[in-house]
């Protein structure tokens, strides 16, 4: 027998042996039913039944939980990315993997919806207070300079003007792009994640902050707490891929200002408690960045020191988590709802009217999301 007919025996019995073993530890191995890495939760084991396996299910199931339970598959993609990246192959996921940062590549696909422009119209016709809205690009609505040229024939330029242009004149639209757009050149961007740092919203809030009537907070009045360095954000948890530095998750503190005097979460379900507006448990989690308002209701009450009896309703996604610790210093009341957590109409928890003034702030990606405003009118 030829040595080289040889060396090819031992190489395919080694792949066998190797890929035996793979089986052997998938099938054995510990398994997990969430992953810190991806934030998602892991396939389950699924129930047999001699229908779904006829009509396909179960197979599918199957597949989907021995491609979840794979030994050591995050390592696995976590090396895919970065051959594919070596490649010049950068996309995977959605993500477009770049040195720099992550950037979403499917901000194209994205549109306005006709349903969230007319249901934000008609909360401002039904209610008496002022109406702002402020939408804030993605990272990479600011960074598409780094985006090849066939990924940005919908720029989130484009998105944002049609959002604002459908909105009716009453509403005062301010305007978070150019001000970012400017700044690119300064942290106000996560690597990792679609989402502003607190660098970057302390900016908006500047801008947002005049347009409901204060003057803003100078930003040498803070005290600046770094919590951790190792955030990986919403990009990283789609392709794993560390080619790109973590980041750096902020808390501002202004010291000699307004406390928070009280903090209150209402469930769907009718219950209340007390909470804080940070809580760094999630720290441990696989979503850091929930550490800047805690577990997700579809209402929080702030009560703060400040006394000037004004009071704001701010209707949200998660783009103005890091946002609320600079509107403290400005209101003696903040109603938070999140209508993307919102189980029961908006008359469950509050009356808008109650409100002189009411801010929508939220991220340009979120407005694709057509029933996410269909409980705010009822």
């Amino acid at each position: 027998m030829k040595i080289s007919e040889i060396s090819g025996r031992i190489s395919a019995v080694m792949i066998i042996m190797a890929l035996s073993a793979e089986l052997i530890y998938t099938v054995s191995g510990k398994k997990y039913d969430f992953s810190l890495n991806e934030n998602r939760q892991l396939a389950s084991f699924p129930e047999f039944s001699f229908s779904a396996l006829k009509d396909g299910s179960y197979g599918k199931q199957l597949n989907e939980y021995i491609t979840d339970h794979f030994f050591m598959r995050e390592k696995w993609v976590s090396a895919q990315a970065y051959i594919k990246s070596g490649m010049g192959e950068k996309i995977m996921n959605g993500v477009y993997m770049d040195n720099e940062r992550l950037l979403d590549a499917e901000i194209s696909s994205r549109y306005i919806s006709e349903k969230n422009i007319n249901a934000v119209n008609r909360f401002f016709k039904n209610h008496t207070g002022m109406v702002y809205f402020t939408v804030v690009p993605t990272s990479s609505g600011v960074y598409d300079d780094i985006l090849p040229e066939y990924l940005l024939t919908n720029p989130e330029k484009n998105q944002i003007n049609a959002l604002y242009n459908g909105l009716t004149d009453g509403i005062r639209k301010i305007d978070a792009y150019n001000i970012l757009r400017m700044l690119n050149d300064n942290y106000i961007y996560y690597r990792n994640d679609t989402k502003l740092t607190s660098y970057g919203a302390y900016y908006v809030y500047r801008t947002v902050i005049q347009k409901l009537g204060f003057q803003p907070l100078s930003y040498d009045k803070y005290t600046i707490k770094h919590i951790t360095s190792d955030f990986r954000g919403n990009l990283y948890n789609k392709c794993l891929y560390n080619g790109t530095k973590s980041d750096i998750l902020d808390i501002y503190n202004y010291s000699v200002g307004a406390e928070v005097t009280g903090c209150t979460a209402y469930s769907n379900n009718g219950m209340t408690y007390r909470k804080t507006l940070n809580d760094e448990s999630f720290l441990e989690s696989g979503d850091m960045y929930r550490m800047y308002i805690g577990k997700e209701e579809p209402f929080i009450k702030i009560k703060t020191s400040v006394n000037n009896e004004k009071k704001l309703l701010l209707i949200k996604d998660s783009y103005a988590d890091c946002f609320i610790q600079f509107l403290i210093q400005h209101y003696s009341e903040i109603a938070i709802i999140s209508p993307e957590n919102m189980e029961k109409p908006i008359s469950s928890f509050i009356n808008p009217d109650n409100y002189e003034q009411t801010l929508f702030l939220f991220g340009i990606d979120s407005m694709n999301n057509e029933n996410l405003f269909d409980l705010i009118n009822k």
